[in-house]
Formats: C-alpha cells, sequence, structure tokens
C-alpha cells in the first residue's frame, strides 16, 4: 500500500481553490477532491506495517486547532519549478500534531523525513509552466485567504497511481480530543 497522512479540507475551502485553477497552460491542475494538507508521506508499505502505522497513529493525542490558507507558493526541484501550492499558515496546534506524527511514524520504523515541513496544498504540477506567466499568476492571487476552520481529525490516506492523477482513498480517521 502506498500511504500518506493528511488532512481533510472542507468542501467550503476545496470550492474556494478550484475557483482559481485555469488560466495557466502548461499546468496539470488538481482534481478538488484530491485537495489535502499533507502531514507525512509514508510511501509504499506491506500490509503487516500499514497495521502498525494504524495502531501508532490512533496512540496520537492532540488538542484540535484552527487551520488558515494565506497566499500562494512554488516548489522547486534541480531549478525548475515543480507544483504551486497555496500556503497553510504555520501555528502550534498544527506543528504539535505534525511533530506527534513525525514521531509516531519513526517508533513504528519508518525513516525519519528528510524534508523539512512545509504546510500547503498543492493546486497543479507546474512541468510545462512558462515562468513569467507563472509568476504572475502567484502574484495575481497572492492574496488569497481562507477564514480559520476547525481541525478535529487528520487521516491516513492510501494512494493509487492513475492515468491522469492519483486516486487518494481515506483508510481511517483519527479524531482529536479537547
Amino acid at each position: 500500500m502506498r500511504l500518506f497522512v493528511a488532512l481533510e479540507l472542507p468542501e467550503e475551502v476545496k470550492y474556494r481553490l478550484a475557483a482559481m485553477a485555469g488560466g495557466l497552460p502548461g499546468v496539470r491542475w488538481v482534481r478538488p477532491c484530491n485537495y489535502h494538507l499533507t502531514l507525512r508521506f509514508i510511501g509504499e508499505v506491506p500490509g503487516y506495517q500499514a497495521e502498525e502505522l494504524d495502531l501508532a497513529l490512533a496512540s496520537i493525542r492532540a488538542k484540535p486547532f484552527a487551520l488558515s490558507l494565506s497566499g500562494l507558493g512554488t516548489f522547486e526541484k534541480g531549478g525548475r519549478v515543480q507544483s504551486l501550492h497555496v500556503v497553510a499558515e504555520r501555528s502550534p496546534g498544527l506543528a504539535h500534531l505534525q511533530a506527534k506524527i513525525e514521531t509516531a511514524m519513526q517508533r513504528s520504523g519508518m525513516p525519519p523525513e528528510r524534508k523539512k515541513f512545509a504546510p500547503h496544498v498543492t493546486l497543479a504540477r507546474t512541468d510545462g509552466a512558462a515562468l513569467p506567466k507563472l509568476a504572475g499568476f502567484v502574484q495575481a492571487h497572492n492574496l488569497f485567504r481562507t477564514e480559520p476552520v476547525m481541525v478535529e481529525r487528520f487521516v491516513l490516506y492510501s494512494s493509487r497511481l492513475g492515468k491522469e492523477q492519483a486516486v487518494y482513498t481515506p483508510e481511517v480517521e483519527y479524531s482529536l480530543a479537547a
């Protein structure tokens, strides 16, 4: 199974994000049903390890917190812009939950995450976008902001690679309790 841990987004937030999609040649837009905020990518694991990860995630205790999205950004690799995203504002609640998840993953035998946590929601893959147009799009939408939404759970997703885009399936939901 190919797995990751993420925050699901409310439908009204997905709707606002989807309203930005379009008008930028050379990008592949993420379908609104696939919008999420990844807390930890796990990758391919055998079934027995998925069960161990589930048990570790179920033991996490964290309080609900408010999440806001604000502004756009891009990620580069090897000098090429690879994706366009909306930035999630950092908060103590988000940092605490992500750290707990990372600790649970390592205790379950997963190697430590190499990348620094950069909370975001991917909007598009930008392999073929012209940089000036991409920069203009980011500038035009940089004042994007959502009202804070309460995060009361996190989700273990499976991911199946498809022809056009991956298909994400919620496998287990974990509640946050005050």
